[in-house]
């Protein structure tokens, strides 16, 4: 991670989508891999078409040693499932640095963060990582969570300053030498909000209305909509819940915002519009060892049994 920004080639922004076919994510790599990569322009680009939806890796049990293996698999970028992990924040780093590390700055880290405290989100920003924060329902929680992830009052931010993250001529380097970083990180660096109730959904045109310039994607999460509206599941054919999804869709549209949302099955049709899209988890790689498990029961003969 003690890369010099000056040894980095950086496409010219804007110009990243003519590179993504040879170079895939490293099109978008900051001048340091101790930076976030240019997330914000990967989902514009991916929602404009200009190239392939980004395709993930959904890290359910972050740890290093996972890490560093999934990074080497040539995913788009790694979620990092902070919510629903028991790890800390120096894990949680650690993690971020190994994606940005072992992949070269050809996978991109994004890290789901356990609600909606300031602090948490400034530190999955500050080790690197673009960030997902999950269930904003108000126009109020929508407004917090943006400014939190922005240095500045020209960007409504809020976000600290870390006066040691960056450090001039090495790691400090920035997209535009007329930025400063903490405006070049400000255009890296990318917000995704989780919708997951219909309060949610009801309240995304007023969330988007407000703030919409600094929200860069929205995910819908249906298992957690579906349990809200008192169903099983991760999709289902309910009117009451389709027409929910319906009203989802028609605000992304109207705001011309990407839509994104997990996809484990192989459902591809049903992520047509969407421009993020995890595919995988190493909790689906355990989980499948099970057949092996069962198999291996059914199929093995007993020890006094066996011919060798």
């Amino acid at each position: 991670m003690g890369d010099s920004a000056s040894s980095q080639v950086v496409v010219e922004s804007g110009l990243e989508y003519k590179e993504v076919a040879t170079k895939g994510m490293l099109a978008y790599r900051a001048p340091s891999l101790q930076q976030p990569h240019k997330a914000r322009q990967a989902l514009r680009d991916a929602h404009e078409g200009k190239i392939p939806p980004l395709i993930g890796f959904y890290l359910a049990l972050p740890t290093v040693p996972i890490a560093r293996m999934a990074a080497q698999l040539g995913a788009d970028f790694i979620w990092v499932d902070w919510e629903h992990s028991p790890c800390g924040v120096e894990t949680m780093t650690n993690v971020v640095h190994s994606i940005q590390e072992v992949s070269e700055g050809r996978t991109m880290a994004f890290v789901r963060v356990p609600g909606h405290d300031h602090a948490n989100i400034g530190f999955a920003l500050d080790a690197g990582a673009s960030v997902v924060v999950p269930q904003v329902d108000t126009v109020e929680q929508a407004e917090h969570v943006a400014a939190a992830t922005k240095f500045g009052k020209a960007y409504k931010g809020s976000r600290s300053a870390p006066p040691a993250r960056w450090l001039p001529g090495l790691s400090a380097n920035t997209i535009d030498p007329s930025l400063s970083i903490w405006e070049s990180v400000n255009k890296q660096a990318a917000l995704i909000i989780q919708i997951e109730s219909e309060v949610g959904v009801n309240n995304l045109d007023a969330m988007l209305a407000s703030v919409g310039d600094n929200i860069d994607a929205v995910w819908i999460g249906t298992l957690d909509l579906r349990v809200s509206l008192g169903f099983d599941g991760m999709w289902g054919e309910e009117p009451e819940f389709l027409a929910v999804i319906k009203r989802y869709e028609d605000t992304l549209r109207k705001y011309d915002k990407p839509n994104s949302g997990g996809c484990f099955n192989k459902n591809w049709p049903l992520m047509a519009n969407k421009s993020f899209i995890p595919v995988c988890g190493d909790w689906l790689g355990i989980l499948s060892q099970r057949e092996l498990i069962v198999n291996a029961r059914e199929n093995l003969p007993a020890a006094g049994k066996r011919s060798c």
